[in-house]
């Protein structure tokens, strides 16, 4: 079935659609933008251009997506937004492009609830089927891993990093790299433990979590150095693939410090 275009809505020329869309009324799609077989525009969405919607995503209303990057350098290059399927991104939400000096172009992955009034910025990456509830925000450059969680209200700094299966509790403010599978409250936020609630639902084994406090505790334990316990860590747990994604995540050149437990 071809696309349905509402009568109200301005469709600019170039734009390319897959079979199945919806276009509702009073969106306005900007050049250079394709969207995806079967992708939903309820009503009043803005596409500035240069993006990329995939297939099966539904957009809600008054969601800008493409806009141009809140960054002083951005000159009005041509950069990009890509956004993968079967995302849910819903009423107020902002996504934007990238900008030349960073990647270039903000990633959203497959499967992720976007919810009201969040902002993913410029030369974001957001994995699959990421989380973010009402308000969450990330500033430009943050990555996001696979199955994260932000919590409402909840803030990534700039050049931030959120590990796989991890969770930002509600009205949390991240200025530290929050490792894969933690938990991270308060404000600013802390290293409150393992996301053991996640964990759980993703269908993680009483083993794999048994196995995954077992190196939080040696990581984070009082005794030598950090860096001695990440080295016990990996001579305890070197074939555990989790706890090996742990020690990359902490061992990889990054913008941000670690975050870290409460004294």
């Amino acid at each position: 079935m071809s696309a349905k275009i509402h009568p109200t809505a301005v469709v600019h020329d170039s734009v390319e659609l897959g079979p199945d869309v919806e276009i509702g009324p009073g969106c306005v799609i900007g050049p250079n933008v394709k969207i995806g077989a079967g992708s939903r525009l309820i009503a009043h969405v803005f596409i500035e251009q240069h993006t990329e919607l995939g297939s099966n995503n539904t957009v809600f209303p008054f969601v800008g997506l493409g806009g141009a990057p809140q960054d002083l350098s951005y000159k009005g290059e041509p950069t990009e937004l890509v956004i993968g399927d079967n995302n849910v991104i819903r009423e107020h939400a902002t996504l934007h492009r990238g900008t030349v000096r960073g990647r270039g172009v903000t990633r959203v992955g497959n499967d992720c609830l976007i919810m009201g009034n969040c902002h993913v910025a410029h030369d974001c990456i957001v994995g699959n089927n990421v989380i973010m509830a009402q308000t969450a925000t990330i500033g430009g450059h943050v990555q996001v891993g696979d199955f994260a969680f932000l919590g409402g209200l909840s803030g990534v700094h700039q050049h931030g990093r959120v590990g796989r299966y991890s969770f930002v509790g509600a009205s949390a403010l991240m200025t530290t790299d929050l490792i894969p599978f933690g938990s991270a409250i308060g404000n600013h936020a802390h290293l409150g433990g393992l996301n053991v609630v996640g964990l759980k639902r993703r269908g993680f084994t009483r083993e794999q979590i048994h196995d995954l406090r077992a190196a939080y505790r040696l990581l984070f334990a009082e005794e030598g150095t950090f860096q001695e316990r990440v080295e016990d860590c990996v001579e305890a747990y070197g074939a555990n693939p989790h706890v090996m994604e742990i020690v990359d995540f902490i061992r990889a050149d990054a913008a941000r410090s670690l975050c870290m437990p409460r004294d």
